[in-house]
């Protein structure tokens, strides 16, 4: 607390990010479309609704169009990722999202080997699901869940958890840390024998209207809209004023600079030097062309974006 205190009054940083004239990156690719159509024809066969969301951003994001075309159903939401959100605020996000009509809830951390908050999902399910009418099922004594979710929040390193922890296999839906892996409803994935439960992976689908720039940033962050959308020097830029508005000073020590900054272009010049990730430029002197290192400012901020999506700046909510 003193350390924040001595920098608050040594450093003077922003109150407001400008986001100057950005406009919201809309991306709704073809596939997209086509899952969320795929989405409403399964409904049918369909017993629960689990959501997957990025705890980080537990307000932010969430596809409005899930809510508006399929919950017809029982609804789980998942808030993934807890592992790098700080769960100092866990007991006010429940709050709220009971306010907005959501009562189950469960954080996870999916990539955990064991993680016990993974083996309450399937009985919650079942709770969610006992005495719903079943339409011309009511003979099947086993259940289907549809798992959504906007783009790399972890739908398919759920699934794997899930079968990791109930029946003790291996992985059966493809993990990757950029958006956009799972392009289509797949086939169903068993994920309980007792009772029999399968899963539909679905891809990610974005709103095609996100609500605000603040809101695009935060998904981008989170990594769940590809960089070159929004540009990693912006989105190094949104991360540096957003880790300094939260107080959380590791990325000093991390990339040994002298103290905290809210220059990015100083800080990515710093990490670039650190790092050694420079570039060779021809420049022109008095004494005729000569090649020169300079910072590669790119490099500097994918790897200050990278370590933030790992955890190594600290825990945060940004909503």
């Amino acid at each position: 607390m003193r350390l924040c205190r001595v920098v608050r009054n040594a450093v003077k940083f922003r109150s407001a990010f400008d986001f100057g004239e950005r406009e919201v990156a809309h991306w709704f690719p073809g596939h997209m479309a086509k899952g969320l159509k795929q989405m409403k024809a399964n409904l049918r066969s369909v017993d629960c609704i689990i959501e997957i969301h990025d705890a980080r951003i537990p307000f932010s994001g969430r596809n409005p169009l899930f809510q508006e075309s399929l919950d017809v159903r029982p609804h789980l939401l998942v808030l993934n990722k807890v592992d790098l959100a700080d769960v100092a605020h866990k007991q006010s996000i429940l709050k709220r999202l009971e306010k907005d009509g959501i009562k189950s809830v469960v954080f996870t951390d999916c990539l955990k080997q064991r993680d016990d908050n993974v083996k309450k999902i399937l009985p919650q399910v079942l709770e969610l699901i006992e005495n719903r009418p079943r339409f011309h099922r009511s003979e099947d004594r086993s259940y289907c869940l549809m798992v959504i979710g906007v783009p790399n929040v972890g739908k398919s390193s759920f699934i794997n958890a899930l079968r990791r922890t109930n029946l003790k296999k291996g992985k059966a839906s493809r993990v990757g840390a950029e958006p956009g892996i799972t392009k289509a409803v797949l086939t169903k994935i068993q994920v309980c024998e007792r009772p029999v439960m399968h899963l539909l992976d679905t891809p990610g689908v974005l709103s095609p209207r996100i609500e605000s720039v603040e809101t695009g940033m935060k998904l981008a962050l989170c990594g769940t809209i590809l960089d070159h959308l929004v540009g990693e020097d912006v989105i190094a830029d949104y991360l540096l004023f957003t880790l300094n508005r939260l107080e959380r000073f590791s990325y000093v020590e991390k990339y040994s600079l002298p103290e905290p900054s809210d220059n990015i272009e100083e800080v990515l010049k710093h990490i670039a030097v650190k790092l050694g990730k420079t570039q060779r430029v021809k420049a022109i002197t008095g004494i005729g062309n000569i090649t020169i290192k300079v910072p590669n400012y790119t490099a500097a901020a994918y790897d200050f974006i990278r370590a933030f999506r790992k955890g190594e700046l600290g825990k945060v909510i940004l909503d």
